[in-house]
């Protein structure tokens, strides 16, 4: 994305998005100045850091405006993300003290699900999931202690990465629970959650491969039935079941496992002793500024005013218990499916029971920091009401590379239900269209070219312009592509869109693979300009 057109209808897209994403943002020129200057495996990509991140020259307030100070450097993660190419955009806003799941305990203001506006985003990382989702940014940093890489991740139909604890440094992190704290990736595919994942981590800690035999074939945990609880959202129910058919589809084997250890681990996250954490990190400032903070957070926080020393060897103790139950369990399986969230609650729903709705959306994600693990949260459909469903694969510590490839097989296990459509002009990433693309829950899955037999022609002159691509007899060439996936009702809303002379049908790929996208038929390109030289629209972007 280093065309200064493409930098600037970027910079456009940031100003016309939602206010309430940001915390604070940096000056569109130093954006610009960087991006162009950008070198690296994630050269042009843009970055949003939550607001309890370190970033340079911005205060530290974690959605405090009283709170914090302006930091003197990024992060170590935020620096490794700008030595691979990254430009920082600001900080985004999140529940204060990264305390909710919600999205809603912020000052500056509550933001909702960018795919159904009726429904929250969650939290805490409500800011970053929101900035990725509306395609404002490429990639997102959050932190994840009960949940919060996870929860607004399925909540806005985007990939949230919540790694190995000791895989990134959480220096420059302003800590909820210090012993359970991790710094967590947002995008809008796997490929690019993982490169940044990749970027970020501390030296030697980042684990690249896994086994190939136990991807092929892996086994994957459920629980029984009875143990899965839905607060009657009967849409998610299914949902996850046709999930666990995809990954059937994709060779997994399913075990039945007793997910009782796990749920016990995720009571004692809030009902045990560790919320006494998040008082040492900040309690004393909310003692001393209780009206500078958000009621529902200050209760929570200080509520932990009883825990004594007793209660928190107690807490050990059953943990330590619980691991023990958990380790029969996983001798089972590979990996843990279970739904991101078991509901998709409204703004409404959620100011009106604050409590109550955090408890819910934390009943599969609280117990993952206690127990060690590392999670992904990737998109698997979108309930017949809107709102989006996200299905949860968990493993046990330095397992991310087999959740990576699970889920990388789990995205296009069923090829009746996922589509994917290659797009060659306005509706690339950073381009004015690509909204018509996110707003559907549509992700990325790879960029490449058609196979050598076409050319590209510049439509006259349009708002915003386009390219037509036809394919030809011979004279043809390859021409920049990016391959989206979209599930079934996106696409046959998305192509109600397309106007002639533009159509969606059959791209043949550098591969090999046949793919929907759009062409153009021969006779609109006569008279027009071939620009097929450039090999794709964004560099003939660039050239002008």
């Amino acid at each position: 994305m280093n065309s200064r057109t493409a930098i600037d209808e970027a910079l456009d897209r940031i100003a016309a998005g939602p206010a309430e994403v940001w915390i604070d943002r940096r000056a569109d020129a130093a954006i610009a100045a960087e991006c162009v200057d950008a070198d690296g495996p994630l050269a042009g990509r843009l970055l949003a850091v939550k607001g309890n991140i370190d970033v340079a020259g911005f205060r530290t307030t974690a959605g405090c405006p009283a709170y914090g100070e302006v930091a003197a450097r990024h992060a170590p993660v935020v620096e490794r993300l700008e030595a691979a190419g990254m430009t920082v955009v600001g900080t985004t806003n999140m529940d204060q003290f990264a305390t909710g799941l919600v999205g809603t305990r912020t000052p500056h203001g509550a933001l909702t699900s960018v795919l159904a506006p009726e429904l929250i985003a969650g939290g805490s990382s409500s800011g970053s999931a929101v900035a990725v989702a509306s395609g404002l940014v490429d990639v997102a940093l959050g932190t994840d202690t009960a949940g919060s890489g996870r929860v607004p991740a399925a909540m806005n139909g985007i990939v949230g990465f919540k790694p190995t604890q000791s895989i990134a440094t959480r220096l420059g992190v302003v800590p909820a629970c210090r012993s359970l704290d991790c710094v967590s990736v947002f995008a809008r595919d796997l490929d690019t959650a993982w490169t940044a994942l990749g970027a970020m981590a501390d030296p030697g800690a980042h684990p690249c491969t896994a086994d190939p035999r136990v991807i092929a074939r892996p086994r994957v945990g459920v629980p029984r039935r009875d143990q899965l609880q839905w607060f009657g959202d009967v849409e998610a129910a299914t949902l996850f079941d046709e999930a666990l058919e995809r990954l059937v589809a994709l060779g997994a084997t399913l075990v039945p496992i007793d997910l009782e250890p796990f749920l016990a681990m995720a009571r004692l996250l809030y009902e045990g002793p560790w919320v006494a954490e998040r008082d040492a990190a900040v309690g004393d400032f909310i003692r001393a500024n209780p009206d500078a903070v958000d009621p529902v957070v200050r209760e929570v926080i200080l509520g932990a005013a009883g825990v004594d020393g007793a209660a928190v060897f107690r807490g050990l103790a059953e943990r330590d218990r619980l691991l023990i139950e958990a380790e029969a369990e996983w001798a089972t399986m590979d990996v843990l499916a279970l739904p991101t969230t078991p509901v998709a609650p409204t703004l409404v729903e959620t100011l009106a029971d604050p409590h109550g709705t955090h408890a819910r959306l934390g009943t599969y994600t609280n117990f993952v920091n206690l127990m060690g693990l590392c999670a992904v949260s990737v998109p698997a459909g979108v309930r017949p009401s809107g709102g989006p469903f996200g299905l949860q694969l968990i493993a046990p510590a330095h397992g991310d590379a087999l959740l990576f490839e699970v889920a990388r097989r789990f995205d296009l296990a069923d090829p009746d239900r996922t589509i994917l459509l290659a797009v060659v002009g306005a509706h690339l990433s950073g381009l004015p269209l690509n909204h018509q693309l996110t707003r559907r829950g549509a992700r990325l899955h790879r960029r490449t070219t058609t196979a050598p037999r076409y050319r590209l022609h510049r439509l006259p002159e349009d708002d915003p312009p386009k390219p037509a691509l036809v394919r030809v007899p011979e004279g043809g060439t390859r021409i920049e592509v990016e391959v989206w996936t979209l599930d079934a009702a996106a696409f046959g809303s998305f192509t109600a869109l397309v106007p002639p002379p533009l159509a969606i049908g059959s791209v043949e790929l550098a591969d090999g693979a046949v793919v929907k996208g759009f062409v153009c038929e021969e006779w609109a390109v006569r008279g027009t300009r071939d620009i097929s030289a450039a090999g794709g629209w964004r560099a003939h972007l660039s050239e002008r």
